[in-house]
């Protein structure tokens, strides 16, 4: 089936907002006396605001009690800490432009809350490119579960195997595969050798990378 829709994650793709959500973490976990090492926060990038903070509290057994209130102390810290500091992630304007001449149906796919999703939106000024965003914030099961890859799919009226999806977690990969759909993953530099990255269909260093040739890789597989 001919490859006619692209739908993007968001937090480590398309802006730079890791770090700011490493920030965050680390500024409510300081309240207990803890700090995650970057290999301790990748181990949970992709995941949901709310098991991010399960995964954690857990394993500092911290009281769960206050895992609510955490939940909306974070968004509301990440989304002040993207207003202040949030760029987008090199090649975003290239990718939208590249997949908007060709006719793709656009979509966005993110873990994030929605109020954070419209945030980074507004920032990288790309509303007018996209037909559907979704949100995994309020699903039953977050990435790696498929259904919010499925959910923005069929918002774009796309079949799974039509669409390429665009990650940068090795929970979103397992998501987008899992989705049946088309694989291009960006890691991180520092991460850009780990094998796990073989799962996917394509590898690339930045977005600026993607073309015509590697679409039509894609197409062929």
């Amino acid at each position: 089936m001919i490859l006619n829709t692209v739908i993007f994650d968001m937090d480590g793709l398309l802006i730079d907002s890791e770090p700011l959500w490493k920030e965050a973490a680390d500024r409510l976990l300081s309240v207990y006396g803890k700090q995650l090492t970057p290999q301790q926060y990748a181990r949970t990038t992709g995941l949901r605001t709310k098991e991010f903070l399960s995964y954690w509290f857990r394993h500092f057994n911290l009281p769960e009690s206050g895992l609510a209130v955490s939940e909306k102390q974070i968004v509301a810290d990440v989304i002040n800490l993207v207003k202040q500091k949030g760029r987008p992630m090199p090649g975003v304007d290239h990718i939208f432009q590249f997949f908007q001449e060709l006719g793709f149906r656009i979509g966005l796919a993110s873990s994030s809350a929605p109020e954070l999703i419209s945030v980074v939106i507004d920032l990288l000024d790309i509303r007018r490119h996209l037909q559907a965003f979704t949100s995994a914030d309020d699903l039953a099961f977050g990435k790696p579960h498929p259904e919010v890859y499925l959910n923005c799919a069929a918002e774009l009226e796309a079949a799974p195997n039509q669409c390429i999806c665009f990650e940068d977690s090795f929970n979103g990969m397992i998501a987008a595969k899992a989705a049946k759909m088309h694989c291009v993953v960006v890691p991180s530099m520092h991460d850009s050798k780990n094998p796990v990255w073989e799962a996917a269909d394509l590898k690339i260093s930045t977005l600026r990378n993607f073309n015509g040739l590697l679409l039509n890789r894609l197409q062929n597989i």
